[in-house]
This record gives structure tokens, sequence and C-alpha cells, in this order.
């Protein structure tokens, strides 16, 4: 397993015999490719932070920030530089690594992108990673974000380009495909993920690791995101996806990109502590941290801490965050005072 070789050329029928194996035996190969390549106790945490929201002029179905959609959203201008400079230096305290923002734009113009930055070169001189979202960008743009010391440039493909046009019709799956390609021609590397449980079937599921799979260049971070439904928006009410299934697609998800970061992103604060640790065996080595994500709840700090010391696990490149969260483990037999340890990181 350990000299497994990194493909660029995976059929979407050779994922689906990878999803369709019997579970013990996909996590066992997915833990063997993890094992490979990283310590498998060790998972890197970013921080996400909305640095505008809401009236976005697309129309993805599951997103409350469109303003196609009523969602009772409060919309928030671009926020001031030192804003988020010192929501930065929160995170960093509290144990994050990378420092991701991300603005509810079609794209970015000009102006607006002078100001993200200032914010990218500000966070850059924290000593921390940065990261942006910003909608589709030209290869002038992109060229400015590099030049500013961009670390990753989130852009997810969110679904098989087979199923895309049942969720977005404001922009299609090549204009996706484009701005990845100028991410990646100025050599920032590049966040890119979907979402899972918005209707999509299995073969939908292959199809679109496939894409991410075969990039001429595997995406450094894949963030895999389970479908936060929130009312007002066209994907409410959909049925749940199951489970095991989201596992299933982190394995695959592994074993097809051995040396990427897969993040369990949106919809942590619905997944038990149990779906989480298989997704941590099955490959997950990403969070984001806080209790926050952009416009939707996420799993609280102090459970994560929690959680990670029942695990064993440890934060990458914050291992002095292991002594408060086994502290926070310890007292009334691992159900113990939340709030010392949150006071602990800050």
């Amino acid at each position: 397993m350990n000299d497994m070789k990194v493909r660029h050329d995976w059929s979407r029928q050779e994922i689906e015999v990878l999803l369709d194996l019997p579970f013990n035996d996909l996590i066992f190969q997915a833990q063997s490719v993890h094992r490979s390549r990283f310590d498998p106790n060790r998972v890197q945490i970013s921080t996400l932070l909305s640095i505008k929201t809401g009236a976005c002029a697309e129309d993805c179905g599951y997103c409350s920030q469109s303003a196609k959609y009523n969602t009772d959203l409060e919309t928030e201008k671009l926020l001031p530089v030192e804003e988020v400079l010192q929501a930065a230096r929160t995170a960093k305290e509290k144990g994050a690594s990378r420092f991701c923002m991300g603005a509810a734009w079609r794209n970015p113009t000009d102006k607006n992108l002078a100001r993200v930055v200032e914010m990218i070169r500000g966070v850059h001189d924290l000593g921390m990673e940065t990261c942006v979202t910003l909608g589709m960008l030209t290869e002038r743009q992109a060229q400015q974000l590099k030049e500013a010391g961009l670390d990753y440039y989130n852009h997810n493909l969110d679904t098989s380009p087979e199923f895309y046009g049942n969720v977005i019709s404001t922009r299609t799956f090549q204009d996706r495909l484009d701005t990845l390609t100028h991410v990646r021609a100025q050599g920032i590397n590049v966040c890119s993920g979907g979402i899972l449980g918005m209707g999509e079937s299995r073969r939908d599921r292959a199809s679109m690791l496939r894409e991410l799979a075969n990039l001429p260049k595997h995406p450094e971070s894949v963030p895999i995101n389970m479908l936060v439904q929130i009312e007002g928006t066209p994907l409410f009410g959909i049925e749940h996806l199951d489970p095991f299934e989201f596992i299933r697609t982190v394995a695959v998800a592994r074993i097809l990109m051995p040396g990427s970061y897969v993040r369990l992103s949106a919809g942590r604060s619905e997944m038990s502590d149990e779906m989480q640790a298989l997704c941590f065996l099955a490959g997950a080595n990403s969070i984001f941290y806080g209790d926050r994500l952009l416009t939707t709840d996420n799993q609280d700090a102090d459970t994560d801490l929690r959680l990670f010391h029942r695990l064993g696990l440890a934060f990458e490149q914050h291992a002095e965050l292991q002594a408060t969260a086994a502290s926070c483990g310890r007292r009334d037999g691992q159900q113990g005072d939340a709030n010392t340890a949150t006071a602990a990181l800050r």
C-alpha cells in the first residue's frame, strides 16, 4: 500500500468500485494510505471568517448568502482590515495554523481585492498560513493574490459536472475549473472539494472525486462538506445523506489523493463523535476550528478539545494545546469545565 502510485487518470467506474467495497475493507485501505503519508494522530486546524456576508448574485441552491433566497441572513459589507487581523490573532492564540477568509462574491472587483490583499499580508505577517475564497478570479487577480503572499485559494467544485446544473445556474462547472487553473498557474495551493447530501447519487460523488483526483496536480486541501440545510434555500428539507455514505466518500478521497489534507468542513456540528472518529480513521486530517463557518454553526472548540483527547489526537503544529485538551478531558470523567479550556486558549 505504501508503494501506491499517485494517479491522475482515474475512471468513474474504478472509483465506484472503491465506494462499493465492504466498509471494513475500504476503511483499512484508506487508513493504510493515510499512514503512508501522514501522522495518523495529528490533525491540521484552520479558522474561517466571513469577511463579507450575503447579497451574493449567485444562486447556489445550498447557500444562505444568495440574494435570490429569503433566509433572514443579515448582510454585512467587507469588514475593516484591522477587525479581520484581530480575528486572526485570536485564532492563532487558540491554536489555528491557517486563517481562511471568505467573501460572498460572484467575483471580486479590483477595489475590493485591494483590501483583501491588505488582509492577506497582515495575516501572513502574524506567521499564519492564509487562505481566501472570493468566487471566480481572472488571471490578473490570481497573480495579485500570489504577490500578496496567499498560501491557499478555496474554490469548491461542489458536485459532479453531471449534477451541477441541479444546484447552480449562474456559473458553469467549467467556470470553476478555469478559476482553479488561474490559481494553480500562479503557484498558489489549491483548496477544492465538494458538498455531499444535495440529492446527488453515489455515481455523482464518484464523478466529483474523479474531477478532483484527475486535476494535473491534486488539491493540497480537499474539504468534504455535509450539506447544512437552511430554511429558505431550495435544498431545505431534502433527504439526509446516510452517515456511512459520507464516511465512504472521505475514505475514497484519501485513497485517490494520498498527499492531500482531507478536511471535515461544513456539517460537523450535526455529526456525532463516533461519526467524526470514523472520518478520522478514514483519512480525514483537517478541520475548521471555532463555532462559526461563514454563516452556519460549527462544532464548538471545547467539544473538539474533549473529542481530540478521547481519541488521542493532537493539533498539527500546536501540540502544546494537548495539555489543555487533556486537562479538559480529565475533569468529571471527561465532562470537564469547557470554559476553563477555552480561557486557557485565549
